[in-house]
C-alpha cells in the first residue's frame, strides 16, 4: 500500500512467562517494509521493533510510510507490536476481563501486562521471527519498556533508541507527579499567555458546567474535572494549538440559552473517554511501581496543588494523571473500579529495572530528552540517562512529548547516528 508492504503476525505467548506451560494469550505484530527494497532484498534487512506509548496503546496503523517510519524503512524491516491486551492481541477491557473471574482475578491477570511481560513477549517473538539481535525503538512508555529490555534481555538488542521515555529507575509514582504537576502548570501558563482569551473561556465553561447539565455522547454528565482532562493537548508542539480550535467551538445559542455545542462535546469526549484504551487508566500508575503500592498517587499529590482543583477560581488543565474518580465518571471504566482499586493497593510489584545491569550496559543506546516534556520530567530523565552506561542523551527544547509526530524523520536519524549507524 502506497509504497509499503505489510504482513501480520500472530504469536501464542504465555500469560505468565514464569509459567510457560500455563495459560496463553495471543500477541499480534504487523511488519512494515518499503517497496524500495524488492522481495529478495528485504529479507536481508535487519529488524527494528517499535514499542509505542501507553500503557494500553496499540501499534500504529499506517497506510503509507512517513516520518520516522519512512526513515527507518530505508534500513530496517519494522515490527509494530500490539502490546498484550491491545489491538489484535488478546483484548483486556470491561467486556473481556470478566471472563477471568471476579475483580481479584482480573487484577491478578493484569499484573502480567507491564513492561517486564511485554519485553518477555518481544524476546519470544524475536527468537521465532528474527533470531539475531534487533534494534528496539521506544516512544514514551515504549521507552520505559526499552529500559526494561536493556535490564533483563540486552543480548536481544543491537541498539536502543528512546524518545520521551527515560523512566525513573526507582522511587514511587509520587516522585513523578510532584514533578509533572509543576510542569503541567507551567505549560498551562504558557498556553494562556499565547491565547489569553482562552483563559476566560475555559473558566466560563467550568462555571457553566457547575450549574448546567451537559451530556457527553455516551450519556454521562460532563464535569469540570473531566473537562480538565483536555490538558492532554498541552503535551505537544502542534496539538497545543488544536486545543485553541477545540475551545472556540464551545458555546452555541439555543432556545434554552447558551449551551455547549455538539461539536465541542463530541471533541471533548474523544479526548477524555478511555473506552478504547482502558489499560491506560488501570495500569498507568503501576508502570512506576517496584515493591510498593501506588495508592492512587496522582489523587494524593493533587492535594499539594489546589490550582488544579475543579473548584479553583481559574482551574488549570490536567495532563497524564489518572484519578480514582475516572472509574465513577467514565462509563467504560465503571465496571472495572474494584479491579482498579486492587491494582492501586498491590504492594508486591516485581522489579522493572536492573540498575546493576544498566550500569554495565554495552548496548549502544541514544535517547531524545525533551526539556519541556510535561509527561516525562527532564530532570528525572537525565538521572536515568546517567545511570545507563554508554547511553547518549540528546537534550532539546525544540520538541515536546509528541516529537516523533512533529519531525520523526529527523529525530530518528539523529538517534540512529548517535548509536554509530552505519557501522
Amino acid at each position: 500500500m502506497h509504497g509499503a508492504r505489510t504482513t501480520g503476525h500472530h504469536f501464542t505467548v504465555p500469560l505468565d512467562h514464569a509459567k510457560p506451560d500455563g495459560k496463553t494469550i495471543i500477541v499480534f505484530a504487523r511488519e512494515y517494509s518499503s517497496l524500495d527494497h524488492d522481495d529478495d532484498a528485504v529479507t536481508d534487512l535487519p529488524w527494528l521493533l517499535f514499542l509505542q506509548g501507553g500503557p494500553g496503546g496499540r501499534g500504529g496503523r499506517v497506510t503509507q510510510l512517513g516520518g520516522w517510519m519512512k526513515a527507518a524503512a530505508r534500513h530496517f524491516r519494522i515490527l509494530m507490536l500490539d502490546q498484550r491486551g491491545t489491538g489484535l492481541s488478546t483484548p483486556a477491557d470491561a467486556g473481556t476481563l470478566p471472563l477471568h473471574g471476579d475483580a481479584a482475578a482480573q487484577a491478578e491477570y493484569l499484573t502480567h501486562f507491564r513492561a517486564d511481560s511485554i519485553v518477555a513477549d518481544a524476546e519470544l517473538i524475536r527468537h521465532q521471527l528474527v533470531g539475531a539481535p534487533w534494534t528496539v525503538f521506544g516512544q514514551s512508555f515504549g521507552g520505559f519498556c526499552t529500559l526494561t529490555y536493556l535490564s533483563f534481555a540486552p543480548e536481544g538488542m543491537e541498539r536502543a533508541l528512546i524518545t520521551g521515555g527515560l523512566a525513573p529507575l526507582s522511587g514511587s509514582p509520587d516522585r513523578v507527579y510532584t514533578a509533572t504537576y509543576r510542569l503541567v502548570e507551567a505549560r498551562n501558563l504558557a498556553y494562556f499567555a499565547k491565547y489569553p482569551e482562552d483563559r476566560t473561556l475555559l473558566t466560563r465553561i467550568a462555571r457553566h458546567l457547575e450549574t448546567v447539565d451537559e451530556r457527553l455522547p455516551t450519556g454521562e454528565r460532563l464535569t469540570v474535572a473531566r473537562l480538565q482532562m483536555i490538558g492532554s493537548f498541552l503535551g505537544g508542539n502542534t496539538r497545543v494549538d488544536a486545543l485553541h480550535y477545540l475551545l472556540e467551538d464551545a458555546f452555541v445559542s439555543t432556545a434554552n440559552g447558551q449551551r455547549l455545542s455538539a461539536v465541542f462535546l463530541d471533541a471533548v469526549w474523544a479526548q477524555v473517554s478511555r473506552s478504547s484504551n482502558p489499560l491506560y487508566a488501570l495500569l498507568h500508575e503501576s508502570i512506576y511501581c517496584q515493591g510498593e503500592a501506588s495508592s492512587w498517587s496522582a489523587d494524593r499529590v493533587l492535594a499539594l496543588y489546589p490550582q488544579f482543583f475543579p473548584t479553583a477560581e481559574e482551574p488549570l488543565l490536567t495532563g497524564e494523571m489518572v484519578y480514582r474518580w475516572y472509574f465513577d465518571q467514565d462509563p467504560s471504566l465503571a465496571p472495572l473500579k474494584d479491579t482498579a482499586d486492587l491494582l492501586a493497593a498491590k504492594i508486591d510489584w516485581g522489579a522493572l529495572y536492573d540498575t546493576a545491569q544498566l550500569a554495565r550496559n554495552t548496548v549502544p543506546a541514544a535517547a531524545a530528552v525533551y526539556q519541556d516534556d510535561i509527561y516525562v520530567d527532564h530532570d528525572l530523565s537525565m538521572d536515568t540517562a546517567r545511570a545507563v552506561k554508554g547511553l547518549q542523551a540528546w537534550e532539546t527544547a525544540d520538541f515536546h512529548h509528541d516529537g516523533i509526530s512533529d519531525d520523526g524523520e529527523a529525530i530518528f536519524n539523529r538517534l540512529l547516528g548517535m548509536t554509530g549507524w552505519p557501522a
